[in-house]
């Protein structure tokens, strides 16, 4: 039988020397949240990367989405020769890859050659924030519904055609249909199946607010696992739509007749040596009869007091501001409420299951740095007690007195750049990385000159 699930070093080693497995795709999250690395012989990988690592130029946390080097960075440069950092295999991330012939999958930590840290690597940011959270005895809980389109044509074809005339597997909107998502379900139900077969367990499949647009839930868990999940499925969801001949975008604004791809992350807070909520309680929740802990209410009070300068981890690209569009499911307010989706945060369950949902985060975004984000914000809020305002009641995408989501890149790096919670929070080091690498991506989009100005400008202008 095909191995299965999680897998221990001694099962790999079994697997290995059954023939079960001769692969180990060894991967670590880049700026953009690609799993980067190497394919591995199995072999190879339990005699030398297992106790030395593997070896991988540092100008990877350095380029651009086109793997150009980008010069301006304090990291790395050509001036420093583009040396090497190590990445060291987390064993507890071990998994088979079912959807590939006889492989495995495991994200590493990065290390620089004297062995400290890359502070600057997302998986690293964000064990940074569950590494304070930890010591307020505290254990968060995540998971992130991410959205994707599906489309008739390949990759290679979209490549040939200039990625215009885009043809969705869907011709209408198919929000909870089951008679139209079952067209898609060769591909969404192998993309289903391979998941809970690589110990990434999935709650359900469905139709989104798009044509050929859908979204598959994987069930929650502590927040490093839920990023690490998240990265793995979004990976795997490409590939099997490769060797099926197909594409699939998770792009946050594919087109702008048609529904954003979102990333909602929900999260909560639980007592570490009770494993209870740290969100249950009996305190009045501003402006809802639902009750919640004080943990919560400043938790929630972080977040909306943090939004607005924390936008370039939850949209860290030009397109991603096309996504916030009122009356399509996609949030511009800053508000809260009860279990409603116009605003930027919504709060559901009751009891044990409280959480909150920031819908703000889009499908292009990196789940270490957005989770890390909303952690680091909810915890401020902890710190400092702040209070949130009281819940909102109706159509946020109407109200004129709620603060708005930032409209484009330009302001989001202004806000990033202005905060000094976020440097606080972070440390200037990352902060300067992550402006420098927005500033990359607005000034190669500025320096474009994209279709919709040929069609308008050539004969016309």
């Amino acid at each position: 039988m095909k191995i299965r699930g999680r897998l221990s070093e001694s099962k790999l080693r079994q697997s290995v020397e059954s023939g079960e497995i001769d692969t180990v795709v060894t991967v670590f999250p880049d700026m953009y949240g690609r799993l980067m690395g190497k394919r591995i012989d199995a072999e190879f990988f339990i005699e030398e990367t297992l106790p030395h690592g593997m070896h991988c130029c540092d100008y990877l946390l350095a380029c651009d989405m086109e793997m150009d080097p980008v010069q301006g960075y304090a990291f790395t440069s050509w001036a420093d020769g583009y040396g090497d950092f190590n990445a060291r295999p987390d064993l507890s991330t071990l998994r088979c890859a079912a959807w590939l012939e006889k492989s495995a999958i495991v994200l590493c930590d990065l290390f620089s050659e004297s062995g400290s840290p890359v502070e600057i690597s997302p998986r690293r940011i964000l064990k940074r924030q569950l590494e304070r959270a930890a010591v307020k005895g505290l254990t968060v809980m995540a998971a992130s519904e991410l959205e994707f389109f599906i489309l008739k044509d390949s990759y290679e074809e979209l490549e040939a055609k200039n990625f215009d005339d885009l043809r969705t597997e869907g011709w209408y909107v198919e929000d909870y249909h089951t008679l139209h998502s079952l067209r898609e379900e060769p591909l969404v139900g192998e993309i289903r199946r391979a998941m809970r077969h690589s110990a990434i367990p999935v709650e359900f499949s469905k139709g989104e607010w798009g044509p050929g647009q859908h979204e598959i839930n994987l069930n929650y868990d502590e927040m490093l696992e839920m990023a690490d999940r998240h990265c793995v499925y979004k990976q795997a969801a490409k590939e099997i739509a490769i060797l099926q001949g197909r594409a699939v975008s998770f792009m946050a604004k594919m087109h702008e007749d048609l529904a954003g791809n979102s990333m909602h992350v929900h999260s909560s807070l639980w007592h570490r040596d009770s494993g209870e909520s740290a969100f249950a309680g009996d305190e009045a929740l501003p402006g809802v009869e639902e009750r919640g802990s004080k943990l919560l209410r400043w938790y929630l009070g972080g977040l909306l007091e943090h939004a607005r300068e924390s936008a370039l981890f939850f949209a860290p690209n030009v397109n991603s501001y096309k996504r916030y569009v009122a009356g399509s499911f996609a949030p511009t307010a800053v508000a809260w409420a009860y279990d409603n989706r116009t605003t930027g945060f919504r709060m559901v369950g009751d009891g044990s299951s409280l959480r909150v949902e920031s819908r703000i985060p889009g499908g292009d975004a990196n789940p270490y740095l957005a989770m890390a984000a909303i952690l680091a914000a909810g915890l401020d809020g902890i710190d400092n007690e702040i209070e949130p305002p009281s819940a909102f009641s109706g159509d946020a995408y109407i109200a004129e007195d709620l603060a708005c989501v930032p409209s484009s890149l330009e302001e989001a790096r202004q806000l990033f750049a202005d905060s000094d919670f976020l440097k606080r929070s972070f440390g200037a080091e990352v902060i300067e990385h992550y402006l420098h690498f927005s500033r990359i991506e607005l000034d190669k989009f500025q320096r474009a000159v994209t279709t919709w100005e040929r069609r308008r400008f050539l004969e016309r202008g």
